[in-house]
């Protein structure tokens, strides 16, 4: 027996309709089967006592190996701490030795060979940086800009 919904169509609309209904209970009846299942559904794979016991020894084989190498790691880096520090007091004592027995600083006078500062305007920038003033702080008094003053330098250099 048609149904009268059916009757009233025309046969390519039949034919669309008895499809659509196939495919619907296809896929009514095939998603289950390709739906996710849960792992921890599942039973372990390895289930026996024996075989999780020695699992566990071997974890904490590993855990006992890192602790240790973390122990030797530590020490090294303490080692290589207390000698760092140990060069770096006896740098300051060979600073503070080499300062106290230093003549005091006089000017250098300028190289035999080095040529005569032609621009009145550099020979103020060598003469402000000869009294250990910045490159900033040379622009700011010169009021002159400060990559200048730093090409003037580097040139002097």
């Amino acid at each position: 027996m048609s149904s009268p919904i059916l009757l009233d169509l025309d046969p390519v609309s039949k034919w669309a309709v008895i499809v659509l209904s196939i495919m619907t209970i296809l896929y009514a009846v095939i998603r289950p089967m390709f739906r996710r299942k849960d792992p921890l559904d599942k039973p372990p794979r390895f289930a026996t006592l024996a075989r999780q016991r020695s699992v566990e020894k071997q974890m904490q084989n590993v855990l006992v190996e890192l602790s240790e190498m973390a122990r030797q790691i530590t020490a090294q880096i303490d080692t290589r701490a207390a000698k760092l520090e140990a060069l770096i007091r006896e740098a300051d004592e060979k600073i503070a030795t080499m300062k106290s027995n230093a003549p005091p600083a006089l000017p250098m006078p300028p190289p035999a060979n080095a040529m005569p500062i032609s621009d009145p305007r550099h020979a103020q920038v060598y003469a402000l940086a000869d009294q250990g003033r910045s490159s900033t702080e040379i622009a700011q008094q010169l009021h002159r800009p400060s990559g200048e003053i730093e090409l003037i330098l580097a040139l002097r250099r």
